[in-house]
């Protein structure tokens, strides 16, 4: 085990895939030579050079079309998109060409590709670079949706993403980047579809993932001071969910609810909660309720941001409401 940052644990995902096999290449705009927006691809030019590391035009349908027609005839490409907002651009691509190749073949024709991406806000980068898109995609029959929110998970996720032949949307956020945490070095596999307990508790249950799940550890700590036990469950995988470690959470604090920082409608905590309440009612001694981004475009200004993105106090009297 090594401590290493996030964003250098993404890095170490990559540069072992592309050690691991040839037919790993990596392609989008400034991956190589400028070493990608966050600079979480910087050097693997030169170790790997320029057929395997290449720099796209500004044109995220037809490279993202370039990748899918490279899975098909046999690589393993990962895309990388900037912004998770420029997925848009390449929709078509995505959700009618990508997502639909493997069920329209019968399954006899397999789209290994991965899609990078970073979304999410706290930055200042207002409201065409913050979105979290993840319940647009996780909506299309036929995408992996895959989040982290530590380093070890980034490594064995993207790692699994990648050697997995179906296509896989994998998800990072801006505010993770410098997060540090203990790595295990070489090969290392996190299983997709599998959620973690990140903290056990007994009174109530949050669920949540990506970078919100830091703000769930910090809140739950905070509630522990107050009586309250909190456990925090990191989905992980969006898509498929692991509804298994769900139900057994849920089982056991009979109070649920769900962070995260996209919009509320529609989103991963609206999806959750009705699956929950479906399948769970019996188990449930109050609603299920959400703690989320609002239902507004992000804005540049700080102070509107932090007051529309989720916060501790939020997440803290949340469950406080939960649980009185």
């Amino acid at each position: 085990m090594s401590e290493m940052t996030y964003s250098d644990a993404v890095k170490d995902a990559i540069r072992m895939e592309l050690r691991r096999d040839p037919d790993v290449v990596m392609f989008g705009e400034d991956i190589a030579h400028h070493g990608g927006m966050m600079q979480v691809t910087k050097g693997l030019l030169d170790e790997f050079g320029d057929k395997r590391m290449i720099d796209t035009p500004i044109s995220e349908s037809g490279f993202m079309g370039m990748g899918i027609g490279a899975a098909l005839r046999g690589l393993r490409p990962v895309v990388d998109l900037m912004f998770f907002d420029f997925a848009l651009v390449a929709m078509d691509q995505i959700q009618n060409q990508l997502a639909k190749t493997i069920y329209m073949s019968g399954g006899k024709v397999k789209v290994p590709l991965t899609i990078r991406t970073q979304g999410g806000g706290w930055k200042g980068a207002a409201a065409q670079h913050s979105q979290m898109l993840e319940a647009l995609f996780v909506h299309v029959p036929g995408l992996k949706v895959v989040t982290s929110s530590t380093p070890a998970d980034a490594k064995g996720l993207l790692q699994a993403s990648i050697q997995d032949d179906s296509p896989v949307l994998f998800i990072e956020h801006k505010q993770l980047y410098g997060v540090k945490g203990e790595v295990p070095e070489g090969d290392h596999i996190v299983p997709l579809g599998k959620a973690d307990v990140k903290r056990e508790g007994s009174d109530v249950t949050i669920f949540s993932y990506s970078y919100c799940v830091h703000l769930a550890l910090e809140a739950a700590e905070k509630l522990a001071d107050q009586g309250v036990s909190a456990e925090v469950v990191d989905l992980r995988t969006l898509n498929p969910l692991d509804f298994d470690t769900v139900a057994a959470s849920v089982s056991k604090t009979h109070r649920a609810m769900v962070v995260h920082d996209s919009y509320a409608r529609c989103g991963i905590g609206a999806d959750l909660a009705a699956q929950i309440q479906e399948k769970l009612f019996d188990e449930l001694d109050a609603p299920i309720l959400r703690v989320t981004g609002g239902d507004v475009s992000v804005p540049f200004a700080g102070e509107l941001e932090n007051a529309l993105l989720p916060n501790v106090e939020r997440i803290v009297a949340t469950a406080n409401e939960l649980v009185s």
